[in-house]
């Protein structure tokens, strides 16, 4: 009966945190859209989306990967007027605006080596491309030349992404063609600008589309950090 009463006790007090929480907004959802869709707020996003693009485009231009799908997910959210409790930051600001960008290219398995060269000759160049020849590299690219083992270690599953300066590059395994580890379709979420964007360019194409068109696909994921942020204090950076 006590391990009942408590546990009773626990889900109330939760109940009463999350409720606290949703009406503890810095702002009403109207100052929100407003602070989002201001002059100032379009300008960064625009910067940030372009920036972006960018990245995407270079792949595109200096690799052996095909451009197909571009998927661009931007949204805010507002702080909380004060935080009693897990203090993580969401009561200094009154909104604050992330974006993130996923491409879609497809590429030829059979010339895995090459393709993987080329991501790494063009980021020994192109700042904008972290990926190089450096040790982590030059191991995957022997392991796909087969002058190299597997730089996951000995009977490990074949590799399928790398990481670097916050840029993730996942691809469709190789050797191992376990659909379970094939790069998914993107998720759809709701357009609402200016608090939340949704862009799927074109709205037609598919992952498993361009899977057939070219035997397999990578997929980039970039993110913008928070491009746009107003303080308490009305400060804007």
């Amino acid at each position: 009966m006590k391990s009942t009463a408590k546990g009773g006790l626990a889900v109330l007090l939760l109940l009463t945190m999350t409720a606290c929480s949703s009406s503890n907004r810095a702002v009403s959802p109207k100052e929100a859209r407003a602070l989002a869709g201001s002059a100032q707020a379009v300008e960064a996003r625009q910067q940030a989306e372009r920036k972006l693009r960018k990245v995407v485009r270079a792949y595109a231009d200096h690799t052996r990967l095909s451009l197909g799908l571009v998927v661009v997910q931007d949204a805010c959210q507002t702080g909380l007027r004060k935080q009693a409790f897990f203090q993580d930051g969401s009561d200094t600001y009154k909104i604050k605006c992330s974006m993130r960008m996923t491409a879609y290219y497809g590429a030829d398995p059979h010339r895995m080596a090459d393709v993987i060269d080329s991501i790494l000759t063009a980021g020994d160049s192109d700042p904008r491309i972290p990926f190089t020849h450096d040790d982590t590299g030059r191991g995957l690219l022997a392991y796909y030349q087969g002058k190299g083992p597997n730089p996951n270690g000995r009977g490990a599953l074949d590799p399928s992404s790398v990481f670097a300066w916050g840029d993730t590059l996942t691809w469709d395994p190789v050797r191992d063609r376990n659909a379970k580890r094939l790069v998914e379709e993107p998720l759809t979420l709701k357009n609402d600008p200016p608090i939340q964007r949704f862009l799927r360019e074109p709205a037609s194409e598919t992952v498993s589309g361009l899977r057939k068109k070219y035997g397999m696909v990578f997929r980039l994921d970039l993110n913008s950090g928070d491009y746009y942020e107003v303080l308490k204090s009305g400060r804007r950076r």
